[in-house]
């Protein structure tokens, strides 16, 4: 029988109050910090949320959502004093502003939750992958599950609000072939062959991921405070929506349907409900799952074509998130990750004092 979420919880929090005796190793203290700082974000984008939803059921799921963010907090919080090392800065009350309106609809804040959980996803079940403790590992087990049931249930409630991300069927095959023509990965003579199921899978989820990033950027083009950035956010939205054109092109190709799009989802509001510091930060983290999903796609498209539309999308999200961790660095927003020791510094530190 499955164990109830009170029974895990208060199991983790159990090894988290009595670690093991050994240092947390670089993978755990990099995928911490990633991590709360994550959660911190998302605690203040559901805090706004939950003070403009309408609707009922969805705010349910903001709640629920929320709730697991604050509890990931408190866990980490619990293994940083642990080990005597200061949490993070992260986010907080000061970057919401309470008395802001709606910036995006009760749809879009579903979409939101739903694909970050789909991120998040990727990101624990590699934490996973690379924790040693065993507190750790079993708090980071428990953050994907959390995050499984965050995304199941987003999912179901964009279908019962009329967005279904399923992917678009494909016919059964009616026996077991093998490749016998180059012009599987490659096209002879103008002709390209139809798209295989994975292709279809990564282009629609990149699609998705990339409307996201339209919409969020848009949302926060019309709010922030400086030009620079408002102009930096434009930029963004207007990348995210020519990725949408040029990926949803394949699927068009092969009269496949396009993910739905989510742009009417934003509001006319300028009053920001987030900090520059946030909005900037929450760009960066787009940036960041779009490239990681560019990369799974990598692994699983034959067709040359695709690859190279997915090479030159990957060099131009990737300029642009640099951009963004350079507004970042000026503004003295850019929080330091943990990192090795700098061996040449203490040489050059040790000699002087000699």
């Amino acid at each position: 029988m499955q164990e109830s979420t009170n029974t895990v919880n208060e199991k983790v929090m159990e090894l988290i109050k009595k670690p093991e005796n050994a240092n947390l190793v670089a993978s755990e203290l990099g995928d911490l910090f990633a991590n709360y700082i994550g959660d911190s974000l998302f605690k203040c984008v559901f805090d706004h949320f939950l003070l403009v939803v309408e609707d009922e059921e969805v705010k349910d799921y903001l709640t629920f959502s929320q709730e697991v963010s604050k509890k990931h907090l408190h866990m980490m919080n619990e293994i940083y004093k642990n080990e005597k090392i200061p949490a993070p800065v992260g986010f907080g009350e000061q970057d919401v502003r309470k008395d802001a309106p709606r910036l995006f609809s009760d749809v879009f804040m579903v979409f939101y939750v739903t694909e970050m959980a789909r991120s998040g996803l990727i990101t624990y079940a590699s934490s996973i992958s690379t924790a040693s403790r065993n507190d750790v590992t079993a708090y980071f087990e428990m953050c994907f599950q959390d995050t499984l049931q965050t995304f199941r249930r987003g999912i179901k409630l964009l279908k019962d609000k009329g967005v279904d991300l399923t992917s678009p069927t494909i016919p059964y095959p009616k026996g077991n072939d093998f490749v016998e023509k180059k012009s599987f990965i490659s096209a002879i003579t103008g002709k390209l062959r139809p798209l295989t199921a994975l292709e279809i899978m990564h282009l629609q989820l990149n699609i998705e991921t990339n409307t996201l990033g339209k919409a969020l950027l848009l949302g926060f083009s019309q709010v922030a405070s400086s030009s620079a950035l408002r102009e930096y956010f434009k930029e963004g939205s207007d990348l995210a929506e020519k990725q949408v054109r040029e990926l949803s092109r394949f699927l068009r190709n092969d009269y496949l349907p396009s993910p739905t799009q989510m742009g009417y989802h934003v509001t006319d509001s300028t009053i920001p409900p987030f900090s520059d510091k946030l909005m900037l930060y929450n760009t960066t983290l787009a940036n960041a799952i779009g490239i990681q999903n560019y990369g799974l796609a990598f692994s699983n498209m034959m067709r040359h074509d695709i690859h190279a539309q997915f090479a030159a999308l990957t060099a131009g999200i990737s300029k642009y998130s640099n951009k963004g961790f350079t507004i970042s660095i000026e503004n003295g927003w850019l929080e330091e990750p943990p990192t090795a020791a700098d061996r040449d510094k203490l040489i050059s530190g040790s000699a002087k004092t000699k």
